[in-house]
């Protein structure tokens, strides 16, 4: 792990917006943000209960318009915040995608594929490997969490 900057801790303090405001829609709160050059060029939030799509989880959704903004696939030179550990989908997406630098919060030891479960996005036979920062505000990012799926659990009586 290397040094969190500040510019790292706001940048990820914008995906916790982004993770806050899936949380208020019902989704699990995992927010994501892109920044090039210091400058955030795309930010999204889980979607797959509103979209009803397994996939729209908030980095696929990141990438996406990141790629639309840039116009083109690969975000060599942009960072991706996320507020999880990127579960093996996402991890994925991210090497393709060939981001340059992922930033991430909490850890997920049930599903994250960046270090917990796995190291996907490290993986030596794949063709790309992004610098990883993990940690960056994980306390807030964990809390959220735990919070929206006590929540959860008192409304479904469990």
């Amino acid at each position: 792990m290397t040094h969190t900057s500040a510019a790292d801790r706001v940048a990820m303090a914008l995906a916790l917006v982004q993770a806050r405001e899936a949380g208020d829609a019902g989704e699990v709160p995992v927010g994501a943000i892109v920044m090039r050059d210091g400058v955030t060029i795309a930010a999204a939030q889980n979607r797959m209960r509103r979209d009803g799509d397994a996939t729209a989880h908030a980095e696929v959704q990141v990438l996406r318009a990141a790629a639309n903004v840039v116009g083109q696939a690969q975000l060599t030179d942009c960072t991706l915040y996320v507020t999880l550990e990127p579960c093996a989908m996402c991890a994925g997406a991210i090497v393709l995608a060939r981001v340059g630098r992922l930033v991430f919060g909490s850890w997920d030891d049930k599903a994250g594929m960046c270090g917990s479960v796995s190291d996907l996005v490290r993986h030596p036979k794949l063709n790309h490997a992004p610098q990883v920062l993990a940690g960056v505000e994980a306390a807030t990012s964990a809390a959220m969490l735990r919070e929206f799926f006590a929540e959860r659990r008192r409304e479904s009586g469990k």
